[in-house]
């Protein structure tokens, strides 16, 4: 049986930048059937296996969380700094310009309260903005 061209496998598996979920499953489904194969892998399904690993790499790297020692406000500015997030997102939790950016800078402290609504926004632990 022939092993598919590279460029063949690019057609099928039509790799692009990870933006959602269901991308990332779809990709690292491939990738894991490919990784799987072991040394049966051809040469074009190598490639192409390195390419859909820098691909769940990026969004690994742009979905993670900074590191367990980050404080609050840290924490608050990475998730705000999120493709299709900006501070005006937390005025409702916040109230006032002033206190996001008191938020976002240090300077203001994330009550009980507000920390619940950012998890709920962010669907992560309130804990992490206490």
């Amino acid at each position: 049986m022939p092993t598919a061209t590279y460029e063949e496998l690019l057609i099928e598996a039509v790799p692009q930048v990870i933006e959602t979920e269901k991308q990332y499953r779809e990709i690292g489904k491939r990738f894991g059937d490919l990784v799987g194969k072991g040394r049966a892998r051809s040469t074009s399904e190598t490639k192409l296996m390195r390419l859909l690993g820098l691909l769940i790499q990026d969004y690994d790297r742009r979905h993670a969380l900074p590191p367990d020692d980050s404080t609050p406000a840290e924490i608050l500015q990475f998730l705000i700094e999120q493709p299709g997030r900006s501070p005006s997102d937390l005025l409702p939790i916040f109230g006032q310009r002033s206190h996001v950016n008191e938020a976002l800078n240090g300077k203001r402290k994330i009550s009980a309260e507000q920390a619940r609504k950012l998890g709920e926004l962010f669907s992560v632990k309130p804990g992490l903005f206490i």
